[in-house]
C-alpha cells in the first residue's frame, strides 16, 4: 500500500512540475502585430449622452479615426489625457472615446475636469463590446483610415512619440 502511495505521489509532483516547466516556457505574450492591416469589424456602439447607436461604418466619412477607450477611474488615462486634446486640434482626425466599464457621472465630471477631445463619445458600460476590437484593458487606442483598417494600435497611455507618429501618419 505505501508502495502505490509513493508512486502516486511521485507520478503527481512529475506531472506538477511538467505542467510549470512548460507553462514557464510559453511565452504568450500580447502585442499588435496581427490585427494591424485587418478591417475592423462593423459594431454597433451606443452614445454616451442617449441611448441611439452609432455604428462604426459611419467612419468611413473621416479621413482618419483614432478609437480611445478610456475611464475615469484610470490613472493612466488621466495621463495621456493631455495629449488627446492636442490630437482633437487636427481637422484631419476625429477622436471617438469609448468609456469603458464607467460610472457615467464620473466620467462627465472626468471630462469637465480635463477636457473632451472626442467627436463621437461611446459608452460600453460591461466591456462587451470593446471587446470587438482587441481591447484586453485600458488605455488602448486604435488609429483607423477612411476604409476601416487598422494602422496603429497603441496599448498603454498615449504619450508624446505616439503623438508625433499620430500627425505623421495623418500628415499634419
Amino acid at each position: 500500500m505505501k508502495k502505490i502511495h509513493l508512486i502516486t505521489t511521485f507520478a503527481f509532483l512529475i506531472f506538477i512540475f511538467t505542467t510549470l516547466y512548460l507553462s514557464l516556457n510559453n511565452r504568450k505574450i500580447y502585442n499588435t502585430k496581427d490585427i494591424i492591416g485587418q478591417k475592423i469589424d462593423t459594431v454597433e456602439l451606443t452614445l454616451f449622452d442617449n441611448s441611439k447607436t452609432f455604428n462604426t461604418k459611419e467612419i468611413s466619412n473621416y479621413k482618419f479615426t483614432l478609437f480611445n477607450f478610456w475611464a475615469s477611474w484610470c490613472a493612466p488615462c488621466r495621463k495621456e489625457h493631455k495629449n488627446l486634446i492636442k490630437l482633437s486640434k487636427n481637422k484631419n482626425l476625429k477622436i471617438i472615446g469609448v468609456n469603458f466599464k464607467d460610472n457615467k457621472t464620473q466620467a462627465k465630471e472626468f471630462l469637465q475636469e480635463m477636457g473632451d477631445p472626442f467627436f463621437i463619445l461611446i459608452s460600453d458600460p460591461k466591456g462587451k463590446q470593446s471587446v470587438n476590437f482587441g481591447i484586453y484593458g485600458i488605455p488602448e487606442t486604435i488609429l483607423v483610415n477612411e476604409d476601416l483598417t487598422i494602422l496603429k494600435k497603441y496599448i498603454g497611455p498615449l504619450d508624446l512619440k505616439d503623438v508625433k507618429e499620430i500627425k505623421k501618419i495623418i500628415k499634419q
